[in-house]
């Protein structure tokens, strides 16, 4: 089933559209996929299939919208509940986990997917069913990850698999937008036993996402005096200096390798037509997957943004126009080898699924900040189809969605071990 090889040749192999996994990896799905138990537990997943798209439906017909997580989080925390797990818990910053406890022999994974979505309040997010499809805001981002987090915890409890290592389930809130990740952090943040990581986000059962996207945000606003068009002519104007900083900003060259881009996103200010402009702004967004080429950029811009303030007051003899530069966003941004032993890991298990699996290009998840403090982490998706993402047309394709949960679950017990049978394959850190 599976190809071995030293891991120094699994980078170039990878790179070729070729992947091997280390022997160690093979025995451990080699056991597996002859265990009985485990074998009870992926039927009962592809069983458990229209309960799992009950629990989607119902996720996202509670509104959760930035900041507004709380209802859709209680109704979360009564599902672990339910389900048995242990010491289930809604932390301060909004998080709702609970512990699936293994026999203390092996390391504690955290499997989590995001309760909140882009949508603001007041936003329709009733299910419709159209050909086979779900349509509603926020069906498949993140809803999907949400149920099928349930569904393999149901499976655990079917089959009576007894982990080695603590498993903890949970939603995490400000995964989206300007929630800037403030629950990963936080329970990162409070929680420092963690080995391992996978947030269940987007859909494809196939895809390994493995590396992370950073970004920064800004919000940066110039100010002057204001005045009339024709009368006060003269003076600064902030929608010039705001004009000057994006024109600069465009002029960049950023490397092509590592990808790292920008965009201003949103501009906003002036008062009328005949008016000189008393305050701008614009929304910025950085992005790389090398931390250190995000700060680069990030210096560069910044010294541009304030060269404008410099340019429009020296082209009208002033010293009125000032900018402040606020930071509203920091994802941070991360690498693992592609041979990496979660990577090794998830790949064996999407094998073991009879899937052809895929190494993702980077994303940006819940999965940037564990990556970037050295803690293995991987996204994986929540099985089924998806399209139009963050847009009211939102749509859900069910076909197969049994193996999102099936590949989570599989790669769980390589990571974390089962009882009597294998050794994690997770290590224990320091």
């Amino acid at each position: 089933m599976f190809s071995s090889k030293d891991s120094a040749g699994a980078v170039g192999a990878a790179n070729q559209g070729r992947y091997f996994v280390a022997a160690e990896v093979e025995t451990v799905y080699e056991k597996l996929s002859s265990c009985q138990q485990v074998s009870a537990g992926l039927a009962f997943l592809k069983a458990d299939e229209a309960n799992t798209l009950g629990d989607q439906r119902a996720i996202t017909e509670i509104p959760s919208p930035p900041f507004q997580e709380t209802v859709r989080a209680a109704y979360y925390r009564e599902r672990l509940q339910a389900l048995g797990l242990k010491k289930v818990t809604t932390d301060s910053e909004g998080n709702v986990f609970g512990l699936y406890p293994g026999t203390g022999s092996g390391p504690r994974l955290f499997i989590a997917a995001h309760l909140d979505t882009v949508f603001p309040e007041g936003t329709d997010t009733t299910v419709m069913e159209k050909a086979g499809r779900l349509y509603a805001p926020g069906i498949a981002d993140d809803a999907r990850g949400l149920a099928a987090i349930l569904s393999v915890i149901r499976a655990l409890n079917a089959a009576g698999i007894q982990t080695a290592g603590d498993i903890v389930f949970g939603g995490t809130v400000g995964e989206e937008g300007l929630g800037d990740l403030r629950g990963v952090k936080a329970f990162f943040r409070d929680n420092k036993n963690i080995d391992g990581f996978i947030t269940v986000d987007g859909t494809k059962a196939s895809l390994i996402s493995y590396l992370a996207t950073g970004s920064l945000r800004y919000e940066i606003t110039f100010k002057g005096p204001g005045g009339h068009s024709f009368n006060a002519f003269g003076l600064p104007s902030a929608i010039h200096a705001l004009g000057r900083a994006i024109a600069k900003i465009a002029d960049i060259e950023p490397p092509q390798q590592p990808k790292t881009t920008f965009t201003v996103g949103i501009v906003a200010g002036g008062t009328s037509v005949n008016s000189i402009a008393a305050e701008a702004s614009m929304l910025l967004d950085i992005r790389s997957t090398y931390q250190e080429e995000l700060r680069n950029l990030e210096k560069i811009i910044i010294a541009l943004v304030s060269q404008a303030a410099d340019d429009e007051n020296w082209r009208w003899g002033s010293n009125a126009i000032t900018v402040d530069i606020k930071l509203v966003g920091d994802r941070p941004a991360g690498q693992q080898p592609p041979d990496a032993k979660i990577v090794q890991t998830a790949w064996a298990s999407t094998l073991a699924i009879g899937e052809t699996p895929a190494l993702s290009p980077a994303s940006s998840t819940d999965a940037n900040l564990p990556i970037n403090l050295g803690i293995p982490a991987l996204r994986l998706g929540g099985g089924g189809d998806e399209g139009q993402n963050h847009s009211l047309e939102e749509w859900y394709n069910p076909t197969k969605s049994y193996l999102g949960p099936q590949k989570v679950f599989m790669t769980l017990l390589g990571l974390v071990g089962v009882d009597t049978l294998t050794q994690p394959l997770l290590p224990i850190r320091k």
